[in-house]
């Protein structure tokens, strides 16, 4: 008997290709981490290319607990900007902040979970913090929330919930590229659906409610 990831391999490298290993780092526009001059600064220098002063803006921020600090500390783990690369390192400051329920640090811990950097590849642990991001309304952890439901990655195959991350995702990306790769998903997912199933995943879209 085939299995699901045998029948959908192309399918899967869509999946594989749209989610990627994209971190994320958290600009100043973002009001929940907006503590001041000195969470500014870092922003603008990392932006600069200036991963020195970047680094010495935001350490002690996120030593004292604060999440976007603590997100942003793990961006430069990850990448090794300003800071040697360490995946493991990263993983702890990503975790920090998203034990807090900072939705870019949750974001950025499936990420991590998910392409086995600094922790054991684990579906299901990419798949749980993947949630708790997109239960916020985060765009970017729906759509690879709907990747894990479309192959069956840590969760039970189920297109009605993969549809339906699909669309909440949808209704969140500005129009563009990333947006774009959502829609072509959802559309190869319902191809697959029969109308009930896609009308089941339009209704729990609509009924749908962000957790803060």
């Amino acid at each position: 008997m085939t299995t699901p990831k045998t029948t959908f391999a192309g399918l899967a490298l869509i999946a594989a290709l749209c989610a990627g290993f994209i971190l994320v780092l958290t600009a100043c526009t973002d009001e929940r981490a907006r503590t001041g001059a000195e969470f500014n600064a870092g922003v603008t220098a990392y932006e600069q290319g200036d991963y020195a002063t970047a680094l010495r803006e935001w350490r002690p921020l996120a030593k004292q607990g604060n999440a976007g600090a603590q997100n942003n500390l793990g961006v430069m783990y990850s990448n090794g900007r300003g800071v040697p690369q360490d995946y493991a390192k990263a993983v702890e400051w990503y975790r920090k902040a998203a034990e807090q329920g900072y939705a870019d640090a949750q974001y950025n811990l499936g990420v991590m979970y998910d392409h086995g950097r600094g922790v054991p590849q684990d579906d299901a642990e990419a798949v749980g913090w993947y949630r708790k991001a997109a239960e916020q309304g985060y765009a970017k952890a729906q759509f690879n929330l709907g990747n894990m439901y479309i192959i069956g990655l840590g969760v039970p195959l189920d297109y009605a919930q993969a549809h339906m991350w699909y669309n909440l995702a949808t209704s969140r990306y500005p129009p563009g590229e990333d947006r774009d790769r959502v829609v072509k998903n959802r559309d190869i997912i319902a191809k697959m659906m029969t109308p009930a199933q896609i009308s089941e995943a339009q209704k729990l879209a609509r009924e749908w409610k962000p957790k803060k």
